[in-house]
Protein backbone atom coordinates (compact mmCIF):
# COMPACT_ATOMS: atom_id res chain seq x y z
CA UNK A 1 0.00 0.00 0.00
CA UNK A 2 0.73 3.52 -1.00
CA UNK A 3 0.52 6.70 1.44
CA UNK A 4 0.96 9.92 1.19
CA UNK A 5 1.91 12.57 4.42
CA UNK A 6 4.31 14.52 6.71
CA UNK A 7 6.30 13.16 9.20
CA UNK A 8 4.80 13.85 12.98
CA UNK A 9 6.85 11.59 14.85
CA UNK A 10 10.44 9.99 14.85
CA UNK A 11 12.05 7.94 16.96
CA UNK A 12 15.44 7.64 17.72
CA UNK A 13 17.15 4.93 15.52
CA UNK A 14 17.60 1.96 17.46
CA UNK A 15 19.14 -1.48 16.71
CA UNK A 16 17.76 -5.26 16.75
CA UNK A 17 18.85 -8.15 18.15
CA UNK A 18 19.31 -9.23 14.22
CA UNK A 19 21.59 -5.81 13.81
CA UNK A 20 18.75 -4.20 11.71
CA UNK A 21 18.49 -0.16 12.47
CA UNK A 22 15.01 0.35 12.86
CA UNK A 23 12.77 3.99 13.34
CA UNK A 24 9.53 4.02 14.73
CA UNK A 25 6.99 6.89 14.21
CA UNK A 26 3.57 8.59 12.81
CA UNK A 27 2.51 9.58 9.35
CA UNK A 28 -0.49 12.43 9.31
CA UNK A 29 -2.32 12.51 6.36
CA UNK A 30 -5.15 14.16 4.91
CA UNK A 31 -6.67 14.17 2.15
CA UNK A 32 -10.33 14.25 0.24
CA UNK A 33 -12.15 11.15 -0.82
CA UNK A 34 -15.17 9.82 -3.05
CA UNK A 35 -17.51 8.25 -0.62
CA UNK A 36 -20.89 6.78 -1.63
CA UNK A 37 -20.65 9.74 -4.62
CA UNK A 38 -19.66 12.39 -2.20
CA UNK A 39 -16.12 14.36 -1.45
CA UNK A 40 -15.46 13.71 1.99
CA UNK A 41 -12.32 15.30 3.77
CA UNK A 42 -9.98 12.29 5.38
CA UNK A 43 -7.01 12.46 8.11
CA UNK A 44 -5.57 9.91 9.93
CA UNK A 45 -2.03 9.72 11.66
CA UNK A 46 -0.68 6.12 10.89
CA UNK A 47 1.70 4.23 13.16
CA UNK A 48 4.98 3.22 11.02
CA UNK A 49 7.73 1.18 11.92
CA UNK A 50 10.49 0.93 9.37
CA UNK A 51 14.07 -1.07 9.34
CA UNK A 52 17.39 -1.09 7.51
CA UNK A 53 18.78 1.43 5.19
CA UNK A 54 15.59 3.37 4.98
CA UNK A 55 15.61 3.62 8.99
CA UNK A 56 18.92 4.89 8.51
CA UNK A 57 17.66 8.04 6.10
CA UNK A 58 14.79 8.83 7.77
CA UNK A 59 16.32 8.53 11.14
CA UNK A 60 18.06 11.96 9.76
CA UNK A 61 14.95 13.60 8.62
CA UNK A 62 12.73 16.46 10.46
CA UNK A 63 8.94 16.24 11.41
CA UNK A 64 6.94 17.95 9.08
CA UNK A 65 8.61 16.68 6.11
CA UNK A 66 6.24 15.52 3.04
CA UNK A 67 6.82 11.34 2.26
CA UNK A 68 4.96 8.77 0.01
CA UNK A 69 5.66 5.44 2.00
CA UNK A 70 5.12 2.06 0.40
CA UNK A 71 4.81 -0.74 2.49
CA UNK A 72 2.29 -3.18 4.27
CA UNK A 73 -0.17 -3.43 7.00
CA UNK A 74 0.33 -5.95 9.78
CA UNK A 75 0.63 -6.15 13.59
CA UNK A 76 3.83 -4.44 15.30
CA UNK A 77 5.11 -7.59 16.92
CA UNK A 78 3.53 -11.14 18.07
CA UNK A 79 3.28 -9.44 21.46
CA UNK A 80 1.75 -6.37 20.36
CA UNK A 81 -1.07 -6.72 17.93
CA UNK A 82 -1.28 -3.07 16.95
CA UNK A 83 -1.55 -2.40 13.44
CA UNK A 84 1.18 -0.46 11.91
CA UNK A 85 2.66 0.24 8.83
CA UNK A 86 5.47 -1.49 7.98
CA UNK A 87 7.62 1.02 5.54
CA UNK A 88 9.65 -0.60 3.21
CA UNK A 89 10.63 2.37 0.47
CA UNK A 90 10.48 6.38 1.85
CA UNK A 91 10.56 9.41 -0.82
CA UNK A 92 10.75 13.24 0.07
CA UNK A 93 8.54 14.80 -1.95
CA UNK A 94 9.70 17.77 -1.98
CA UNK A 95 13.18 20.44 -1.11
CA UNK A 96 17.00 18.75 -0.04
CA UNK A 97 16.86 16.37 2.88
CA UNK A 98 19.87 16.39 5.09
CA UNK A 99 22.01 16.32 1.58
CA UNK A 100 19.20 13.72 0.14
CA UNK A 101 17.58 15.32 -3.28
CA UNK A 102 13.96 14.37 -3.33
CA UNK A 103 11.50 15.09 -6.10
CA UNK A 104 8.92 18.02 -6.11
CA UNK A 105 5.54 16.31 -5.92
Amino acid sequence: MSLEGELAEISARRTTPAGLPVVEGVIRHASTQIEAGSERSVTAEVPFVVLGEEARMLSQSVLGAAVSVNGFMAAKSLKNRRLVLHVEKIRFLEGNENGFQTEAS
